[in-house]
């Protein structure tokens, strides 16, 4: 944490000061941002508890990962149901699912009827 002190002496001080620190065994770590994600794989990850409030630490080398955003209209949730017979529900999650792909939506759906 700090260069050149012992970090059993450390732990000691925050001990003293009402720090508590507890390592997580995270596998990942992913932060959400109006228009990307950071990935964090295999993270050190620390939760501080000081005087009642919590805060974590994560260390390492996010993935930043850009969000396309995209909107289900209503005019490809009805050519959907008009192809396939299904659902409103199902026509919007299928084109969800399929990042707004009307044609991989159909697919998707008619092979799950057969």
């Amino acid at each position: 944490m700090f260069p050149g002190v012992n970090p059993r002496k450390m732990q000691q001080m925050m001990k003293q000061m009402g720090v508590k620190q507890v390592e997580i065994n995270a596998i990942s770590v992913v932060i959400k941002t109006p228009d990307s994600e950071l990935v964090f794989d295999n993270p050190q990850v620390s939760k501080v508890n000081m005087m009642g409030n919590e805060t974590y630490q994560i260390s390492g080398s996010p993935e930043v990962r850009e969000l396309i955003n995209f909107s289900v209209s209503e005019d490809d949730i009805n050519a959907v149901v008009e192809q396939t017979g299904a659902s409103k529900e199902d026509a919007r999650k299928a084109l969800e699912e399929s990042e707004g792909d009307l044609a991989q939506a159909i697919i998707s759906l008619k092979s799950d009827q057969e």
